[in-house]
C-alpha cells in the first residue's frame, strides 16, 4: 500500500512507485495539496489521455516513465522519460499516453 503524504515528509521516496496503473483507466493521487498549488502523480494506461481543457495557472509536467503526445495550443509535444514541459495558463492541452505513462504535474497558483 502507497504511503500517506503526511508520512513520506522528511523521507526519500521513489515517485514512480507512489502511483501505480490500472488497466484500461487513468489513476491519480495528489502529493501536495496547499492554497498556493499542488502536486499530483498520474498513471496512464497505454491508450488513456485526457481531453482537451484550459487551467487557470501555468503547470509543469515532469514524464517519469512512458512516453505521451502532449497537445498544446494545437502544438504537438512527444515526452519521453524525464522530459519536462510547463503549459501555459488558458492554453488547451490534451494528451494521449503512447504507452504505459507516469507523470508528475506541479500547479502553482498565481496570488
Amino acid at each position: 500500500m502507497a504511503e500517506k503524504s503526511a508520512d513520506m515528509k522528511g523521507k526519500a521516496v521513489k515517485l514512480k512507485g507512489l502511483v501505480e496503473y490500472q488497466k484500461g483507466s487513468v489513476v491519480s493521487r495528489t502529493v501536495i495539496d496547499k492554497k498556493t498549488g499542488t502536486v499530483t502523480l498520474f498513471a496512464f494506461d497505454e491508450g488513456e489521455g485526457l481531453s482537451e481543457h484550459t487551467a487557470p495557472y501555468d503547470a509543469m509536467v515532469v514524464d517519469l516513465e512512458g512516453i505521451v503526445d502532449m497537445k498544446i495550443a494545437g502544438a504537438s509535444n512527444h515526452l519521453e522519460e524525464g522530459d519536462v514541459i510547463i503549459m501555459p495558463a488558458n492554453k488547451p492541452h490534451a494528451l494521449k499516453a503512447l504507452t504505459k505513462f507516469k507523470m508528475m504535474l506541479v500547479m502553482i497558483k498565481a496570488t
